[in-house]
């Protein structure tokens, strides 16, 4: 047997710890090769361009960003990965070293070995992309909103950039680890497995660091959301707090709890938990690390995802503009009618109920746009806003002119008592009643009150005023092909005497814009909650023999198959859910913060990302349990 054919047969025998290894390895192999595939797609660049004039630079810069986040982050997990793994077998080092096997030789095995299991999962995962490539193909098409799709091609740009990368960084983990048998001694190595671990402690200055660190870091967030303090300092602080606290809390919190809960009799021993407590304070010190890895890592992964959803709900849109349609003219041309009248036609055509308002906004030279109260209500109304009234007639009300005004309205009203209207010389003076949030007729200048009817009467009219008409439309995500439709009957007019837009199209660039990011996010995302579950795996499976050995010995004395499952099951709930509990509360504190920002509801769109998170988890805690039980089972019959 040659040396090669040695290093190949330790992996074999070892298939069961190395299998989440390989699998995690393979699987970022192949969104490496998926964002490859994408990034020198000939037609998507072009298609995107077509839509955006930066669309294809933001594009290719995303993708490029995701693929070194992938790199690097691969490195650091596989590098984590089997450095644990290698440490189980110092014993199995220790023997080969006893039959003859030099130091260098044992380099060179752990070098071979990690090189087949990489070039193995490089064959793997490109070949597992290719296979799928229609299909990745056929769902960005979709995400991206491309009416052409994208065809099938062969990618040889991206086989050879993910099978350079990712050979060079199986090469640098290779190098990395082969030198697990340098130092120590060999006694050392033949006994790593009998020596007593020491019993887990706790500091309680720390445990109660970890609540505060937690609790200081959502505050920074609430506040940089809900007071609209804009400040990175203050984000990035809050952000930082809660990785230290949530660092603290598994490290720390837990095994304190776990203590404390150990010296309550009645808790103690009552039935199977003097051996569940006593087998989880061990676990909880030993994968603290492992624990904090994955909350943090699954938290990037939802709010990443989540946030890349809500950027793409057609909320976000109508916060901008809240009309499906909008017809703007210089009052006085000769199409007006005959333009509005097209519009109203084709909604109905096409099954659209709308009602159609209109305002013409008075522009004064000192920066003041007014509108009429009649006007603002209808529009209000229409909206689903409460209308206003006027009891004075020298009263006004402040409304935003566009969404920052509102942003910047909701934060800090401006605490005016009076404003004037100066135009041609004429000075008119309103005392402000209300300071109002909503946003009801996005086209003004300047400061924009609303005024009663008389005083909007009075207000000269510039020569150079337009009348806006709105389409009140419900259910306007769906009007694209109508919108299509009136675009090319309403011809773009070079002299800027009307101008016609729909909200739709504009959502739906804006959408494929944000496709992008929705498939960048999701990807890493997904590869996240891999390497997260990849980490429970090994870190079980790493305490495997030990725990083989713990629970045959306790079966001597009467442990039934009952109390094992008992047992085992919720040492398992909590090894696979705490963490992703506390990822979910971190993620939900992000959802909430930027609810904050939004006047839309992110609830469905955060419930269906933690559901699918979720209910994905359990899949693999049933069928981990199960594999886990029956092998125990087979140990202590």
């Amino acid at each position: 047997m040659t040396f090669r054919q040695f290093a190949f047969n330790n992996i074999l025998r070892n298939k069961r710890t190395y299998i989440a290894h390989f699998l995690s390895s393979a699987f970022s192999v192949m969104i490496f090769f998926t964002y490859a595939l994408l990034l020198f797609h000939p037609k998507l660049q072009g298609e995107l361009a077509s839509t955006s004039d930066t669309m294809s630079s933001l594009g290719t810069m995303g993708m490029k960003i995701s693929q070194i986040l992938i790199f690097i982050f691969s490195f650091f997990f596989l590098l984590y990965s089997v450095s644990a793994f290698l440490k189980n077998r110092k014993k199995e080092f220790g023997l080969l070293m006893v039959l003859g096997m030099s130091r260098r030789q044992l380099k060179k095995l752990v070098f071979m070995e990690n090189m087949i299991i990489g070039i193995a999962s490089m064959v793997a995962g490109i070949g597992t992309g290719l296979i799928f490539a229609k299909l990745i193909l056929l769902i960005s098409a979709k995400v991206l909103y491309l009416t052409r799709g994208l065809p099938f091609y062969i990618p040889l740009k991206a086989i050879g950039m993910t099978a350079g990368a990712f050979l060079v960084l199986f090469l640098l983990i290779s190098l990395f680890t082969s030198g697990v048998g340098k130092s120590g001694r060999l006694v050392d190595l033949l006994k790593s497995e009998e020596k007593p671990k020491p019993e887990p402690k706790a500091s309680v200055k720390l445990s109660f660091l970890a609540l505060i660190f937690i609790v200081l870091g959502y505050a920074m967030v609430f506040l940089f959301a809900g007071k609209r303090i804009f400040s990175f300092s203050l984000l990035f602080g809050g952000v930082l707090f809660t990785i230290l606290g949530t660092y603290f809390l598994f490290a720390q919190l837990s095994v304190y709890i776990i203590r404390a809960l150990k010296k309550k009799e009645n808790i103690f021993y009552r039935k199977t938990n003097l051996l569940t407590l006593s087998e989880l304070s061990y676990r909880m010190k030993d994968n603290a690390i492992m624990f904090f890895m994955v909350s943090i890592v699954s938290s990037v992964a939802f709010t990443g995802i989540g946030t890349s959803m809500a950027i793409g709900d057609p909320g976000l849109a109508s916060m901008q503009n809240p009309y499906a349609f909008t017809y703007a003219t210089k009052l006085g041309d000769a199409r007006e009618k005959k333009h509005v009248q097209l519009i109203e036609t084709e909604l109905s055509k096409a099954g659209f109920e709308s009602e159609t308002l209109s305002a013409v906004p008075k522009y004064s030279e000192n920066g003041i746009t007014i509108i009429p109260l009649s006007d603002y209500n209808k529009m209000a109304s229409a909206l689903g806003y409460q209308p206003q009234t006027l009891e004075e007639e020298n009263q006004a009300l402040v409304t935003p002119a566009g969404i920052s005004q509102k942003n910047d309205y909701k934060k800090s009203p401006p605490s005016v008592d009076t404003i004037e209207y100066d135009k041609e010389g004429v000075v008119t003076g309103f005392q402000v009643k209300k300071v109002l949030t909503d946003l009801v007729f996005p086209y003004g200048a300047g400061v924009m009150i609303v005024v009663t009817d008389a005083n909007y009467a009075k207000a000269v009219l510039d020569e150079y005023a337009q009348r806006y008409y709105v389409f009140q439309v419900p259910g306007w995500e769906n009007s694209i092909e109508v919108a299509n439709k009136i675009n090319a009957l309403i011809p773009l007019d070079r002299n800027g005497d009307y101008n016609y837009s729909a909200l739709v199209s504009d959502w739906l660039s804006s959408k494929q814009k944000n496709g992008i990011l929705l498939i960048v996010s999701v990807l890493v995302g997904i590869v996240f909650f891999t390497f997260a579950a990849s980490f429970i795996y090994f870190r079980l499976y790493a305490d495997l023999e030990r725990d083989e050995k713990q629970y045959q010995m306790i079966a001597k004395v009467g442990l039934s198959r009952k109390e094992l499952r008992t047992t085992v099951t919720r040492q398992l709930l909590l090894i696979f859910f705490l963490p992703l509990g506390m990822s979910l509360i971190h993620s939900i504190v992000a959802f909430i913060a930027l609810q904050q920002l939004v006047d839309y509801s992110l609830f469905m769109s955060s419930l269906q990302i933690f559901l699918s998170f979720t209910a994905v988890q359990f899949i693999y805690f049933i069928l981990i349990r199960w594999r886990y039980l029956q092998h125990m089972y087979s140990k202590i019959a």
